[in-house]
């Protein structure tokens, strides 16, 4: 249950850093991004893979701070990359994990 608890405040500490991260570097209300941001793209595919396939209390939990990172940005930021990293993630734990 600690397992947990470290995995939801990790995640939100790095929702509240990614919207901060986002008001500081954007200043627009609202925009449409169309291209995908490659660093973001990267630490959201490294913290949903290491949230999801660590296996380990510590990495998860960084993990899932990366993952909240690029999740909590602004309306318009990070949607593209969050969903490119949870996917791939997901394909990864599912391939180590098939057992036929």
């Amino acid at each position: 249950m600690l397992n947990y608890m470290i995995y939801i405040i990790t995640f939100t500490v790095g929702l509240i850093l990614g919207l901060l991260y986002s008001y500081s570097k954007h200043g627009e209300p609202f925009i449409a991004v169309t291209e995908p941001n490659i660093p973001l793209l990267v630490v959201s595919i490294v913290g949903w893979f290491l949230g999801f396939n660590s296996g380990n209390v510590i990495l998860s939990a960084i993990g899932f701070l990366l993952a909240g990172f690029v999740m909590g940005e602004r309306p318009g930021y990070g949607r593209k990359e969050t969903a490119t990293g949870l996917i791939i993630a997901i394909v990864v734990y599912v391939l180590m994990n098939w057992t036929v």
